[in-house]
């Protein structure tokens, strides 16, 4: 593992705190960020506009290394898969979901995950580590790499959404989220807008508000159930933080209105939470906030115990969601199936090691 420090990980700030620790002018952090987040640059040497001293020092403090591709799938539907190796050997999964007026990328934020939801393949491995900044932005970089997606004027972006939707809570590793989110937004450089990234969350209910505050993008709640008796077999931290706690935040999430919704995933399992009065009862849940639905129909994986719901019935629920609640119901079209790559189906026998398990409060 190298002991260097990751270029990446810099937000822009400290960027130039650390080149003018180098003994250098701080326009020259300008000119390093364009080169890293416009051009996408893969090495100091590639740097013309910047002097051949300044890259020594670079190359002598600073880590300039991509992350390893370990596996990359394609689906049928066009999906995209890549398994990351990381410098200490664990791995991450990341997707890319092409469609004809957007591209989302799904990354992760977590080696493992915490939560073990028991309808998710990702909650069936212990947590082993948060990922640190430059890891998470190394996602979106490599794949950009692979997509041959830097800048240029004359071509449509193919990398348009940003979703934190990939392996762990993304509030549990809210500091090195919160840091690679900056890096994303930074108008300058990788120039996402706010509405373009979505954090999803299944209810860490102290940091929903911060985040909102901190950071202001898009708010997407892994909710699944609407009594606490279902949801506290489904997501166990709802015995933590319940169904009416998280919507007590949600209610008072500052700047919610009908232009700018939280989305509610829903994932519709068969004879579990998929009835007309579950659907009832998710109108009257989210009767004060604007919201919108997203039901996802369950993607099998081995070992699972769930069926998904029939689609006659998914459509029913969300006609009903709709027509009785006026809230957009919208039902999730599984991409990926056939390479492991949909929703809830994320997962590296790389972390299987429970040895590594460390809880994080």
């Amino acid at each position: 593992m190298s002991s260097l420090h990751p270029i990446n990980s810099f937000g822009k700030a400290d960027l130039k705190e650390h080149v003018i620790s180098l003994g250098e002018k701080q326009y020259r952090a300008k000119q390093l960020w364009n080169w890293l987040y416009v051009k996408g640059a893969k090495s100091f040497s590639e740097m013309n506009n910047i002097g051949k001293e300044l890259r020594g020092k670079l190359t002598l403090s600073n880590n300039f290394q991509r992350l390893n591709i370990y596996d990359n799938q394609v689906s049928n539907d066009g999906t995209r898969k890549w398994v990351f190796e990381l410098s200490d050997g664990n791995k991450i999964e990341t997707v890319f979901i092409p469609e004809e007026e957007r591209g989302t990328l799904c990354i992760s934020s977590q080696v493992g995950c915490t939560l073990a939801c028991s309808f998710c393949h990702t909650g069936t491995m212990p947590l082993v580590r948060n990922l640190t900044s430059d890891e998470i932005v190394g996602q979106l970089l490599i794949v950009k790499d692979c997509l041959d997606d830097w800048h240029d004027l004359n071509k449509k972006r193919k990398i348009t959404n940003i979703v934190f939707m990939g392996m762990g809570e993304p509030l549990y590793n809210y500091d090195e989220v919160k840091k690679a989110i900056q890096i994303f937004l930074d108008n300058e450089g990788l120039n996402f807008s706010r509405r373009k990234i979505t954090l999803s969350t299944s209810g860490v209910v102290p940091k929903i508000e911060k985040l909102k505050n901190d950071l202001d993008v898009s708010l997407a709640i892994s909710l699944h159930a609407v009594s606490n008796e279902v949801r506290n077999n489904l997501v166990p931290i709802n015995r933590k933080w319940p169904i009416e706690k998280l919507l007590e935040v949600l209610t008072n999430y500052p700047g919610v209105n009908n232009s700018r919704r939280i989305t509610f995933e829903y994932v519709m399992l068969e004879g579990i939470n998929d009835t007309i009065n579950d659907a009832k009862a998710l109108v009257k849940l989210l009767k004060f906030i604007p919201a919108k639905v997203n039901l996802i129909p369950f993607n099998p994986w081995p070992g699972s115990t769930y069926k998904c719901s029939s689609i006659e019935v998914i459509n029913k629920f969300a006609d009903l969601v709709c027509s009785d609640g006026g809230i957009v119901a919208t039902v999730r079209q599984p991409r990926g199936q056939d390479i492991l790559a949909a929703c809830g189906q994320l997962k590296s026998d790389s972390v299987r090691s429970k040895n590594k398990f460390k809880k994080l409060n």
